[in-house]
């Protein structure tokens, strides 16, 4: 870091030199009646080659403007052209303000733009104008309803699926690539994951409302973090207004699955005061979702005589209330024409209070006839309830509570007409807590059951002959779980002019990043055996499984089950009552902590080449080091010792983008690009799991490299004047050194002497045990292509000019070298994990002055999730459509009605194992319906 800051200095003087002979212009360009501030425009200065992009808050500026009088020309997909003469001296900055008005002339009528489409203006304005491949999508485009997620407003964007989690998006897959080959940022930093054992951020703790705008990097320049194969979602919250802004939505909704009321509420206030040199916005959300889901959840099993049954069967039933609280607040304050200060910060915190009821046939065997025929099948029954403490919080609920900040610092700096210097400072957290988390099971071992596996889809395992009378107190206990991730980063860029063609433009960048990331999780499980026993099932307090229609069918409906308030209220604490003993076992493996250091210094260099073509062209050097502890286990719950690893690695990265501006309205763009994406964190801790009882173990991986992925792109944009896009491309990934999840049945005492040397050999000679770890296969090749449409349909007459079409699809395909079965032997024709093949939007939308209406459809094909031991025990997430409307009534010119309904295909989330026919879960939430007001001043 001395020597980057050694060069900038060094630059800055070089510079200054011969920086006094040019001038500047900034200013800033905004919506003329909205005033709001407009990213993506293109001002061009002429007489010469001068022209520049508007930034997210709309400000713009040209660096080293020689000294004259000039044309200053402004234009907006969407919008009227705008131009004024500048006088330009030298060493002055004059600043200048432009409104362009919403509309402008679309082949030979006046375009009318309404609210929707301002939006997708903004949007398709700043695609246009990025120079790698990218989507960008306004929150006013398809983020205006306030119960939506931030997943939900991504998986309209070309190449991205979601996968999710209680009927919400949360785990994000673009272009095919599983959640932990992609990243996610707020206003350019990195964003923590409050998960214990990944990197993946959970995409419905944020709400949509609360952003700006999505933008989505395809193709990675040098000044971004690396870490993104698939691709970089960063998220850019609301900047200050230019004027005064009030916004406030209410609304409420109804969730069928549960009969259970939605509540959500949101405002925002902006400004700006002291003569415009301080902005300030805060806004605020607030959504209370009481819903649930129902879910079956079948393990199936071949036995050695080639016969398929059920080794479990799962039936599950959710109530969860999700309240989902949110705040953000962004400053800015003009210190002068060329200084800028800004600050950002936001705060999510989400509860989630969940019962669950599950009813589990476990451990089922198979009974043979003398010719190896089933003949029948036996297994343990269990009735567990998860629940948690009474109490406001708990309220008899298990209480997760997630929260996830960020606090943000950066400048902006014109040192002179030839040096802009950039800087920022952030911190940011994420963490999850389980406080007091119980369960109760009750048991009936060894009873007779009854298989009917005719129809896969919906098989069923049942007991004959057993009633409640037979349960008896099985186990009761609490466990406290908590991860946190936080992550300090520093930047620092400097940009000035440099051209190595006359009379055409050339920029370079050179810059610094530090990372600083600190991981821990902190879990406890506790047994408690009560002082006097518990009574059978049937002489408890006890809860009705919920008699409306279960989903998957009620030929699943199990019975009754411990009630809530019973377990809620037990006084664990209470020693007279209950004997307490700590369950080593659940949680010594999985505790950990780490650090991680990444270091980054990259040159980036813009230049033209002609006035359309230009090429991006530099590197990218990041150094990763880590320190990890974590724990030496035997036999579950005996803690032996640590293991702390350091590792140290540094990725050379280059990349080189071309853009070509084949005519005004038509891009051109090719990349060749590189980017990593690091191992899991649990992945990597050294831990080392003996369970001697199975012949098992497992070890964390400190040596394992980071995925390496050189990446090609080729992409043709259309634009159309009626504020819409034609595009299509087409793309390549070869990764190397891909991860995945080796096992070795015939694992040796040798074996264990090389791999961990120092530590007590549990393997006795002569035998083999089963080892688990994650690795690095050799490589991997992606490949596919994507196609899109967006358009207003303003050729059509009449009113017919009000629709618009939003179309999209990708296609990805995959294969996998170095991965290896069960039995150490290489498996043929796997394909990467997570990768989705097929990709869908569709939406019809309509806009006139007065309403506005959209009906949308999303659709992801089956694709591989978990490579299980062989292809039998393979993993599949099986497709997916969603089908969503929605509508909103201008009753005056700042209120408006709303209304949505999410879900409408009742579309359940199903996992399969080995093929489609065979359900491994199916977990379905019915729809959800939103009615609501927002008011805009």
């Amino acid at each position: 870091m001395k020597k980057l800051l050694s060069v900038w200095i060094l630059c800055c003087f070089s510079v200054l030199a011969f920086a006094q002979g040019t001038g500047l212009l900034t200013g800033h360009i905004m919506d003329k009646n909205q005033r709001l501030s407009l990213p993506g425009a293109t001002l061009r200065l002429s007489p010469g080659n001068h022209y520049t992009v508007s930034d997210q808050q709309g400000r713009f500026e040209f660096l080293s403007v020689p000294p004259g009088n000039y044309q200053l020309e402004a234009s907006y997909i969407g919008y009227g052209k705008s131009a004024i003469a500048v006088t330009i001296a030298a060493g002055r900055n004059p600043e200048q303000r432009i409104a362009l008005e919403a509309g402008g002339v679309a082949g030979k009528e006046v375009l009318v733009v309404g609210d929707r489409l301002r939006g997708q203006a903004k949007a398709l304005n700043q695609q246009k104008n990025n120079p790698n491949v990218t989507n960008v999508v306004s929150a006013d485009q398809i983020g205006r309803f306030p119960d939506g997620n931030i997943g939900d407003a991504i998986k309209r964007i070309p190449g991205v699926t979601m996968q999710n989690d209680q009927g919400e998006a949360r785990n994000i897959i673009i272009r095919g690539l599983a959640p932990q080959l992609n990243s996610v940022t707020l206003n350019g930093d990195r964003i923590p994951s409050a998960e214990g054992d990944n990197r993946n951020v959970q995409m419905d703790l944020i709400p949509s409302d609360m952003v700006q705008t999505i933008e989505l990097n395809k193709t990675l320049t040098p000044d971004m973090d690396a870490d993104a194969i698939g691709g970089s979602v960063n998220l850019v919250t609301r900047a200050a207004p230019n004027g005064p802004r009030v916004s406030a939505t209410l609304s409420s909704g109804y969730n069928p699955i549960r009969e259970k009321p939605i509540y959500n509420g949101a405002f925002v206030l902006g400004n700006r005061f002291f003569n415009n040199k301080l902005g300030a916005i805060v806004s605020a959300s607030y959504n209370n979702n009481d819903y649930g889901s129902d879910n079956i959840e079948p393990t199936w099993k071949k036995d050695d005589f080639g016969n398929v049954y059920l080794e479990e069967m799962g039936i599950r039933q959710y109530f969860v209330q999700r309240i989902r609280r949110n705040a953000s607040a962004a400053l800015d304050y003009k210190i002068n024409s060329g200084n800028t200060i800004y600050f950002n910060t936001m705060y999510t915190w989400r509860d989630d209070r969940e019962n669950r009821f599950a009813y589990n046939v476990k451990d089922i065997e198979p009974e043979y006839d003398a010719n190896d025929n089933i003949t029948g099948y036996t297994g343990s029954l269990v009735r567990q309830n998860k629940g948690g403490v009474g109490g406001s919080r708990g309220k008899n609920r298990r209480l997760e509570t997630q929260r996830v900040q960020n606090y943000s610092l950066r400048g902006d700096h014109l040192l002179n007409p030839k040096i802009d210097l950039n800087w920022s400072a952030s911190w940011s957290s994420a963490s999850e807590k389980k406080d007091r988390e119980r369960y109760i099971e009750y048991e009936a071992e060894d009873v007779p059951v009854t298989m009917d596996i005719t129809n896969p889809r919906r098989p069923t395992a049942m007991p004959s002959g057993v009633s409640e009378s037979d349960y008896e107190f099985g186990s009761l206990t609490e466990n406290n779980d908590f991860t946190k991730e936080s992550e300090l980063g520093l930047k620092l860029n400097l940009r000035f002019p440099l051209s190595v063609i006359p009379q055409q433009k050339g920029r370079m960048r050179i810059g610094g990043r530090l990372r600083l990331k600190d991981k821990k999780r902190d879990n406890d499980f506790f047994e408690f055996e009560p002082v006097n026993e518990f009574a059978t099932l049937d002489k408890m307090p006890l809860h009705e499984w919920n008699k409306r229609p279960f989903q998957p069918g009620n030929q699943y409906v199990p019975g009754r089950f411990i009630a809530p308030e019973f377990l809620g209220g037990l006084d664990l604490s209470n020693g007279a009552l209950f004997e307490k003993e700590a369950d080593p076992s659940e949680y010594l493996a999985v505790n950990y902590k780490a650090k991680e250091t990444i270091t980054a210094v990259y040159v980036r260099w813009d230049q033209d080449i002609t006035s359309r073509l230009s090429f991006i062209a530099g590197v990218r050097l990041e150094n990763t080091s880590t320190k990890y502890d974590g724990n030496v286990v035997e036999e579950e719950e005996t803690l032996t010792g640590q293991r702390s690893v350091k590792n140290s690695y540094l990725n050379v990265l280059p990349g080189l983008t071309f853009k070509y501006n084949a005519t005004d309205n038509l891009v051109l763009r090719l990349a060749a690009t590189t980017s990593i994406a690091r191992p899991n964190y649990y992945d990597i801790a050294p831990y080392l799991n003996i369970v001697a009882e199975d012949e098992e173990l497992s070890a964390g991986n400190p040596e394992l490299k980071a995925a390496y992925a050189t990446n090609f792109d080729i992409m043709a944009e259309q634009y159309f004047k009626s504020v819409g896009i034609l595009s299509g491309g087409v793309f390549y990934k070869n990764i190397k050194d891909f991860i995945y999840t080796y096992s070795d049945q015939q694992y040796t005492t040798a074996q264990f002497a090389t791999d961990f040397p120092g530590q007590k050999n549990p393997v006795p000679a002569g035998e083999n045990w089963t080892y688990r770890q994650a690795r690095n296969g050799n490589k991997v090749k992606v490949y596919g292509f994507e196609v899109a449409l967006q358009r207003q349909l303003d050729f059509l007459p009449g009113f017919a000019k009000g629709f618009g079409i939003y179309l999209n699809y990708t296609y990805t395909k995959s294969k996998a070298d170095g991965v290896y079965n069960g039995d150490g032997d290489k498996r043929d024709g796997v394909t990467l994990p997570g990768t989705a093949p097929h990709m869908m939007n569709a939406s019809l939308s309509f806009e006139n002055k007065i309403f506005s209406a959209r009906i949308s459809g999303n659709y992801a094909a089956a694709y591989l999730d978990e490579l299980g031991g062989d292809a039998f025990e393979d993993r599949f997430y099986d497709r997916q459509f969603f089908l969503d409307l929605n509508a909103s009534v201008k009753l005056t010119r700042q209120l408006r009605a709303f209304g949505e309904a999410n879900n409408l295909t009742n579309q359940p989330l199903r996992y399969y194992q080995g093929i489609k026919e065979r359900t491994m879960q199916a977990e379905f939430y019915r729809p959800r319906y939103n009615f609501g007001f927002k008011f805009d001043l």
